[in-house]
């Protein structure tokens, strides 16, 4: 095999282990399969055009254009001409899929459902991957630089990705890229100076010696360099919990922490889906479910623009949880007990939980996080269809209890009260009108409530933007429309302005009661909202968006006569009927993936099974074969007079007759070249005379003409002289001459010596030698097969 074909496979493997770093995201994986097949016949049409050979940029047009007939023939088959040939009809195709593959990264959890938009982006992305991969290091036989375009793919996928075994995907990528690097580099490694590890070795049975050492040394010395490399990974996972130490995603589960990743709490979309698709199902022995949220993690971290969880010590999850933080012995409270079943497809980290959490009992590998109460996955573990069991409180503090809350500690108000200096002054500037008159924190914090659910103005809408930077709030504030997560983050970060500890916390909302007695909590009911700490109580809940859960009855005694919706009512959003607004927009954003509230993969994708069943592969192959056969039908004379003349004007052997068989090769290749340009060849003059015939013919300038005549007059000497004198740089005056063609030749005639060259007469002439040959040797073979006669001698 030649350096240049394990090049290219080396090239087309990189290219696969690196793409296997977006196998998390999506669900079936059958698509690399495919990738792997198109991402072949691309490097099998690079490695054919290479060997001709033709000129590098035509060897890359070749592989873009088979890959559009591939993409084309697998995506836009009914759109296309005779199946795999695009046109306006199959372009306008690919950007409909684009524009829904871009709506569906957004719309659904990791893993998203294998739909053709996505496919589509996987598939074209690795593909246009592979071809600069295969451009940089094979084309042009620089693999170094080839390294961009790996990271790149690389780095998209682990950004994306959430996978605990992300270190295998970055070991399959540097693997992929230190194997080009070593099949580049092997005949370089061989020229380092002094040999590292020993003396030089021969190979077995061979005469020659080779560098072999120093090869097996850069190997070495890049297996070592990857293993150092590796060192790192457990500090750069890219997930929503990070490794460190032995806790999440590592180590034997006895401590660890939570990192403060943003968890992208943004719930938008999923409010807006038309279908409310069942998340959780939940029983519980309470008789009200108004209080009954389901929280899955706090965010306290607030650093002007959102809103995000802290980094967290974590340990094992105890038998019995310890009495929630700033909870007194004076305030009411009464035990409740919930079991949960979460849907085959629901994969969140996080458990959602009643709060305060007093017990849970759930079979795998969790962890819990005492300071914000919440039970976390570990080694990959999530909530895809798991079962469990939860104890918690259903604490009632009365609104004197709250009113009369002494003080926090120092060092809690320090904590949860930290605004950034970048917030807009307008946000506190908003808080201290808004509760101006109040004489205690949690007077605040009811007229902050009111405020915003009642007679501030405020319009629910799951249309609005998230809003990023720092002045989203402001922006809010000024607007007066949002949604959950603007109403809990702007009334979190007000009260941390009027010195009350704030957080938001995120899960659920009170679900839609069931016949069977069970509640169902769906898509629609991802929610957010702000908990507030009072000394003597601890984190409390509030709810400022109008229309959406309840608002806890201990907020409406110092309201009387408002409009406060009644607790007792039902929530809006556990209604079973459609929304009534319009959805702008299909897609989940990013912010919604730790809730994984996204609706489904389509019916057909149900089964993980690819709809095109494995015919899709066979097409794949035939597409491969009618690509190359559309390429060489029309090409096949410009690719076969290209190659004649590379191995015509090849190197050749040191021997006299070598040279002798090197300088008729080059003579047969001038007066083919003269032939493509309008000259026939004559065979009954001489060398001499038939050189001059050329030049006149041709117009040549005086260079051209100069070579023409050395090479005639090295023919001759092979020809007629008894010890011919052999000339050097016959192939050079040959490339002279057909320069000297072109200068003096129209746009037309070039044209056709390129595309349409006359000589290729010769193949036919070849053809119908090989017939006549063939023929003839079996019309001799006949008589010897015939049954001898009945005659006598």
């Amino acid at each position: 095999m030649s350096g240049r074909a394990r090049l290219a496979i080396c090239a087309w493997a990189a290219t696969l282990l690196a793409s296997c770093a977006m196998l998390p995201l999506v669900s079936p994986a059958t698509w690399i399969i495919q990738a792997a097949f198109m991402l072949a016949i691309q490097t099998g049409v690079g490695a054919a055009t290479r060997r001709v050979p033709l000129a590098r940029p035509l060897t890359v047009a070749a592989q873009a254009l088979v890959t559009l007939l591939m993409l084309t023939l697998v995506f836009a088959h009914t759109q296309a001409l005779a199946g795999f040939v695009p046109g306006p009809e199959a372009f306008q195709h690919f950007a409909d899929l684009l524009q829904q593959g871009s709506d569906d990264v957004s719309r659904y959890a990791i893993p998203a459902p294998l739909h053709d938009g996505i496919r589509l982006m996987l598939i074209g992305g690795v593909l246009v991957i592979g071809l600069a991969v295969d451009t940089l290091a094979v084309t042009f036989r620089s693999a170094a630089p080839a390294g961009l375009p790996l990271l790149a793919l690389y780095s998209v996928a682990a950004g994306l990705s959430e996978s605990s075994v992300s270190w295998l995907w970055f070991l399959l990528a540097a693997a992929g890229y230190l194997m080009l690097l070593l099949a580049e580099g092997r005949d370089r490694l061989a020229q380092w100076g002094r040999v590292f590890g020993g003396a030089p070795r021969t190979t077995p049975g061979s005469d020659s010696s080779g560098p072999l050492a120093p090869v097996r040394t850069g190997r070495r010395i890049g297996a070592v360099a990857m293993a150092i490399a590796l060192l790192p990974l457990p500090t750069i996972s890219g997930g929503l919990l990070d490794a460190a130490g032995t806790g999440v995603g590592a180590g034997n589960g006895n401590g660890g922490t939570i990192s403060a990743v943003n968890p992208l709490v943004s719930l938008r979309d999923s409010l807006n889906v038309d279908e409310n698709r069942q998340v959780l199902s939940v029983r519980t022995n309470t008789n009200d479910i108004s209080d009954m949220y389901l929280r899955i993690v706090s965010l306290d971290d607030f650093d002007g623009t959102t809103w995000k969880p802290s980094q967290r010590h974590i340990q094992g999850v105890p038998n019995q949880f310890p009495t929630p933080t700033g909870l007194g012995a004076d305030i009411k409270r009464s035990e409740i007990k919930t079991r949960i079943s979460a849907a085959d497809w629901y994969a969140q980290d996080w458990l959602p939980m009643p709060y305060p959490p007093s017990g849970v009992s759930i079979d795998g590998s969790w962890r819990y996080e005492p300071v914000g109460m919440t039970v976390v996955g570990d080694h990959g573990q999530n909530t895809r269809g798991v079962t469990y069991q939860v104890t918690s409180l259903d604490v009632q503090p009365t609104a004197e209890q709250l009113a009369t809350a002494p003080e926090p500690s120092a060092a809690l108000r320090s904590q949860y009260t930290k605004v950034p200096k970048s917030l807009p002054a307008v946000v506190a500037d908003t808080a201290r009108k808004v509760t101006e008159g109040s004489t205690s924190h949690y007077e605040q914090a009811v007229k902050l409530q009111d405020y915003f659910a009642v007679n501030g103005g405020f319009q629910y809408d799951t249309q609005v933007d998230v809003g990023t930077g720092r002045d989203a709030i402001a922006k809010f504030l000024k607007d007066k429309q949002g949604f959950c997560v603007h109403f809990s983050f702007a009334m979190a970060a007000m009260a941390r302005t009027l010195g009350i500890p704030a957080r938001v916390a995120v899960g659920f909302a009170p679900g839609t009661p069931e016949a069977n007695g069970s509640v169902s909590v769906g898509l629609k009911d991802a929610h957010a909202w702000p908990e507030l700490y009072f000394e003597g109580v601890g984190w409390t809940r509030f709810e400022p968006t109008p229309n959406r859960g309840s608002v806890p009855s201990y907020t409406q005694s110092t309201t009387p006569g408002s409009d406060v919706p009644d607790p007792a009512l039902p929530s809006t959003s556990t209604s079973t009927a459609p929304s009534a607004a319009p959805s702008a927009s299909e897609s989940c954003t990013a912010q919604l993936r730790k809730l994984d509230g996204c609706t489904s993969q389509a019916p057909a994708f149900a089964t993980g099974g690819d709809p095109r069943g494995p015919w899709s592969y066979v097409q794949l192959v035939a597409l491969g074969l009618g690509a190359l056969l559309l390429l060489t039908i029309p090409f096949s004379p410009m690719l076969w007079r290209t190659r004649m003349r590379s191995v015509r004007l090849g190197a050749h052997g040191r021997t006299d007759a070598d040279a002798a068989v090197h300088t008729m090769a080059v003579w047969e290749e001038l007066t083919d070249t003269a032939w493509d340009f309008g000259i026939s060849p004559d065979e009954s003059l001489t060398p001499r005379r038939a050189a001059a015939r050329i030049v006149e013919l041709g117009h040549l300038d005086p260079p051209s003409a100069a070579s023409v005549h050395r090479v005639a007059d090295a023919v001759e000497q092979v020809l007629y002289a008894p010890r011919p004198q052999l000339a050097a740089g016959l192939a050079k005056d040959v490339r002279q001459v057909i320069a000297g063609f072109q200068d003096t030749s129209g746009r037309s005639t070039r044209l056709r010596a390129l595309v349409a060259p006359r000589s290729t007469v010769r193949v036919v002439w070849a053809l119908s030698a090989w017939r006549t040959s063939v023929t003839t040797r079996a019309a001799a073979l006949r008589p010897t097969l015939r049954k001898p006669s009945g005659q006598r001698g």
